[in-house]
């Protein structure tokens, strides 16, 4: 099969199977199963993080309403 048949038949275009196939092209099933795995751990660290910085900010708020 063409790369063009293949985009097609997955309903992708040529360029996403290109993207595709830099980023997971030489990975291994597992490899791209713990990518996916380290992917959603970074997201959830992320909005964490963002959650704490709030916070912060309103707990220095208060504290300096205090003073």
């Amino acid at each position: 099969m063409i790369v063009e048949d293949i985009a097609r038949e997955m309903g992708i275009s040529d360029a996403t199977f290109y993207n595709w196939k830099a980023k997971y092209g030489g990975m291994e099933t597992s490899d791209v199963k713990r990518l996916k795995e380290l992917e959603a751990e970074h997201a959830e660290l992320k909005k964490m993080f963002a959650e704490l910085c709030i916070e912060n900010r309103a707990m220095k708020n208060l504290i300096e309403k205090k003073l």
